[in-house]
């Protein structure tokens, strides 16, 4: 089993206004249904009212980021699967849901976690 990475970032959420509400009832069913399997491990989104900020090697709390995730934001699923066509099928349906499309990422399998 590995872990996927299942994301959008906010600018593919098109839909506004009353369409929302049902995107949100779809996506909601397609979490349903990876719990229910036994998959879903976590998801969310991330709240870009707070900053981000960085913990530096000393500890030191700073006002930045890496410049290259500067920019991270949007939805995210992470769901434990056997194979990558699984995680294909699993973003299949969440684009769907959504109505925009999701990228697939495969974490490094770590024993530790």
């Amino acid at each position: 089993m590995s872990k996927y990475l299942i994301s959008f970032p906010s600018s593919a959420m098109t839909v506004r206004g009353p369409e929302l509400e049902a995107v949100a009832d779809a996506s909601h069913a397609v979490v349903r249904e990876a719990k229910t399997a036994g998959v879903w491990v976590f998801g969310g989104g991330i709240d870009e009212s707070v900053p981000p900020v960085m913990v530096d090697g000393t500890g030191t709390v700073l006002e930045s980021t890496y410049a290259e995730t500067r920019h991270i934001e949007g939805g995210y699923a992470v769901l434990d699967l056997a194979t990558r066509e699984e995680a294909l099928d699993w973003a299949r349906r969440l684009a769907v849901a959504c109505r925009c499309a999701q990228e697939v990422r495969v974490f490094g399998d770590d024993p530790e976690s």
